[in-house]
Protein backbone atom coordinates (compact mmCIF):
# COMPACT_ATOMS: atom_id res chain seq x y z
CA UNK A 1 0.00 0.00 0.00
CA UNK A 2 0.82 3.37 -0.22
CA UNK A 3 2.77 6.23 2.19
CA UNK A 4 0.11 9.04 2.82
CA UNK A 5 1.37 12.39 4.10
CA UNK A 6 -2.24 13.85 6.06
CA UNK A 7 -1.83 17.57 6.74
CA UNK A 8 -4.68 18.77 8.98
CA UNK A 9 -4.30 21.30 11.92
CA UNK A 10 -7.67 19.81 13.88
CA UNK A 11 -6.47 16.81 15.64
CA UNK A 12 -9.70 14.86 15.65
CA UNK A 13 -10.13 15.63 11.87
CA UNK A 14 -6.77 14.53 11.01
CA UNK A 15 -6.40 11.66 13.37
CA UNK A 16 -9.90 10.43 11.66
CA UNK A 17 -8.33 10.38 8.44
CA UNK A 18 -5.13 9.00 9.25
CA UNK A 19 -7.09 5.89 11.41
CA UNK A 20 -9.46 5.39 8.05
CA UNK A 21 -6.68 5.21 5.99
CA UNK A 22 -4.24 3.02 8.06
CA UNK A 23 -7.37 0.65 8.30
CA UNK A 24 -6.99 0.37 4.55
CA UNK A 25 -3.54 -0.75 4.53
CA UNK A 26 -1.30 2.82 3.68
CA UNK A 27 1.27 3.84 5.86
CA UNK A 28 0.42 7.21 7.55
CA UNK A 29 2.29 10.29 8.94
CA UNK A 30 0.81 12.89 10.06
CA UNK A 31 1.49 17.28 10.03
CA UNK A 32 -0.79 19.56 12.49
CA UNK A 33 0.24 22.22 10.10
CA UNK A 34 1.40 23.27 6.21
CA UNK A 35 5.09 24.25 7.29
CA UNK A 36 4.96 20.78 9.32
CA UNK A 37 3.80 19.27 6.08
CA UNK A 38 6.70 20.41 4.10
CA UNK A 39 9.57 19.05 6.27
CA UNK A 40 7.89 16.02 6.18
CA UNK A 41 7.24 15.31 2.71
CA UNK A 42 11.27 16.31 1.68
CA UNK A 43 12.31 14.00 4.67
CA UNK A 44 9.56 11.23 4.45
CA UNK A 45 8.99 11.48 0.69
CA UNK A 46 5.25 9.92 0.78
CA UNK A 47 3.08 8.89 -2.28
CA UNK A 48 0.69 10.88 -1.99
CA UNK A 49 -0.18 13.98 -0.05
CA UNK A 50 -3.52 14.97 1.82
CA UNK A 51 -3.74 18.94 3.02
CA UNK A 52 -6.37 20.85 4.60
CA UNK A 53 -6.66 24.23 3.18
CA UNK A 54 -6.87 26.69 6.33
CA UNK A 55 -4.08 25.72 8.64
CA UNK A 56 -1.75 27.53 10.95
CA UNK A 57 2.13 28.62 9.85
CA UNK A 58 1.04 27.93 5.97
CA UNK A 59 -1.96 27.36 4.31
CA UNK A 60 -2.58 24.15 2.22
CA UNK A 61 -2.01 25.88 -1.14
CA UNK A 62 1.15 27.58 0.21
CA UNK A 63 2.31 24.11 1.22
CA UNK A 64 1.32 22.28 -2.30
CA UNK A 65 3.31 25.47 -3.90
CA UNK A 66 6.87 24.85 -1.77
CA UNK A 67 6.71 21.28 -2.47
CA UNK A 68 5.65 21.14 -5.94
CA UNK A 69 9.01 23.68 -6.20
CA UNK A 70 11.61 21.63 -4.62
CA UNK A 71 12.68 18.63 -7.34
CA UNK A 72 12.79 15.49 -4.52
CA UNK A 73 8.87 16.12 -4.28
CA UNK A 74 7.64 17.57 -7.35
CA UNK A 75 6.00 14.42 -8.51
CA UNK A 76 3.87 13.32 -5.60
CA UNK A 77 0.37 13.93 -6.12
CA UNK A 78 -1.35 16.72 -3.95
CA UNK A 79 -4.95 16.42 -2.94
CA UNK A 80 -6.37 19.70 -1.02
CA UNK A 81 -8.75 18.83 1.53
CA UNK A 82 -11.66 21.59 1.98
CA UNK A 83 -14.77 21.98 3.31
CA UNK A 84 -15.51 24.95 0.46
CA UNK A 85 -16.97 23.25 -2.91
CA UNK A 86 -16.66 27.18 -4.58
CA UNK A 87 -15.17 27.19 -7.93
CA UNK A 88 -12.70 30.10 -7.50
CA UNK A 89 -11.25 27.30 -4.06
CA UNK A 90 -10.48 24.89 -6.27
CA UNK A 91 -9.18 27.14 -9.12
CA UNK A 92 -7.00 28.40 -6.25
CA UNK A 93 -5.79 24.80 -5.40
CA UNK A 94 -5.10 24.04 -8.91
CA UNK A 95 -2.77 27.08 -9.53
CA UNK A 96 -1.22 25.99 -6.32
CA UNK A 97 -0.19 22.75 -8.14
CA UNK A 98 -2.70 20.38 -7.00
CA UNK A 99 -3.51 17.42 -8.65
CA UNK A 100 -7.38 16.95 -7.18
CA UNK A 101 -9.51 17.64 -4.36
CA UNK A 102 -12.05 16.19 -1.68
CA UNK A 103 -14.54 17.68 -0.36
CA UNK A 104 -15.27 17.66 3.65
CA UNK A 105 -17.06 16.55 5.23
CA UNK A 106 -16.80 12.82 3.53
CA UNK A 107 -17.83 9.49 4.80
CA UNK A 108 -14.70 6.85 5.57
CA UNK A 109 -15.58 4.51 3.50
CA UNK A 110 -15.85 7.46 0.48
CA UNK A 111 -12.23 8.95 1.16
CA UNK A 112 -10.74 5.40 1.36
CA UNK A 113 -12.39 4.83 -2.30
CA UNK A 114 -11.33 8.30 -3.51
CA UNK A 115 -7.95 7.71 -2.28
CA UNK A 116 -7.56 4.50 -4.06
CA UNK A 117 -9.05 6.08 -7.43
CA UNK A 118 -6.30 9.18 -6.95
CA UNK A 119 -3.39 6.06 -6.43
CA UNK A 120 -4.63 4.32 -9.05
CA UNK A 121 -4.95 7.53 -11.59
CA UNK A 122 -1.27 8.26 -10.76
CA UNK A 123 0.21 4.77 -11.00
CA UNK A 124 0.31 4.18 -7.04
CA UNK A 125 -2.12 1.22 -6.56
Amino acid sequence: MAHILVAEDERDIRELIAFTLSFAGHQITQAANGEEAVSLAQSTLPDLILTDVRMPKMTGYEACKQIKAHQATRHIPVVILSAKGQDEEIEQGREAGADEYILKPFAPDKLQQRVAEILSKHGLA
